[in-house]
């Protein structure tokens, strides 16, 4: 996958460590919500081979925030935007989004976004 999309459209070769981040979550993503599928169907031997590739793409993401560290690293952005409620929503996740990339997954990110700017 990442070096599909190092050569793709006559790339360099090489490609950020942002997008590298990216094609790894989304990896990783795409794994657990198969082995979920797979355990939910009650297929173990699917959901083990989909664990153990999760497993390995793991190693290579950076290391996750807590729900702790997202939440203080979004009040931080929230402070710094200047966002009263959730009609900012879209300014704060464009920072957000930017800054905690690779660190948390984004769905995560937008309900913590949504929760801290409704109270």
């Amino acid at each position: 996958m990442i070096l599909l999309s190092e050569t793709e459209k006559g790339g360099s070769g090489e490609i950020a460590i942002d997008v590298e981040n990216k094609l790894l979550m989304k990896a990783a993503k795409q794994r657990k919500e198969s082995a979920d599928i797979f355990e939910k169907e009650g297929r173990t031997d699917l959901a083990a081979k989909e664990n153990l590739q999760l497993e390995v793409i793991s190693r290579y993401l950076p290391k996750q925030l807590s729900e702790e560290e997202i939440t203080t690293e979004i009040k931080a952005i929230i402070a710094q935007v200047g966002a009263k409620g959730p009609q900012d929503m879209g300014k704060v996740m464009a920072v957000a989004s930017k800054a905690l990339a690779g660190k948390a997954d984004g769905k995560l990110i937008s309900e913590t976004v949504k929760k801290l700017l409704a109270s």
